[in-house]
């Protein structure tokens, strides 16, 4: 099976996964791609899936120049990205 054959019966458009290498798919359409390889969600992303959320600790991270702040794996703006920190600090 191709990836446009993938894609198909995974309810997705023929093209969808190669779009994949410009943006990061939203999770249950990595499932459904998943279900039609017949594997897992982890397999597919080297992610693994816990039942606890995973604690951050955004003061300490937004404030970590060494952290590159993302959203819908696109980096955020300088100037979002002020924006967001004066916001937390109730500025």
């Amino acid at each position: 099976m191709n990836i446009k054959q993938v894609a198909l019966k995974a309810g997705l458009s023929e093209n969808a996964i190669y779009g994949w290498k410009n943006h990061k798919p939203a999770k249950p359409t990595v499932e459904s791609v998943a279900r039609v390889l017949g594997v897992s969600y982890s397999d597919l992303t080297g992610e693994t899936e816990t039942s606890e959320p995973k604690q951050i600790d955004l003061k300490a991270t937004i404030d970590d120049d060494d952290v590159i702040m993302t959203y819908d794996g696109k980096p955020i703006p300088a100037e979002d990205l002020a924006l967001i920190k004066r916001l937390m600090r109730g500025e």
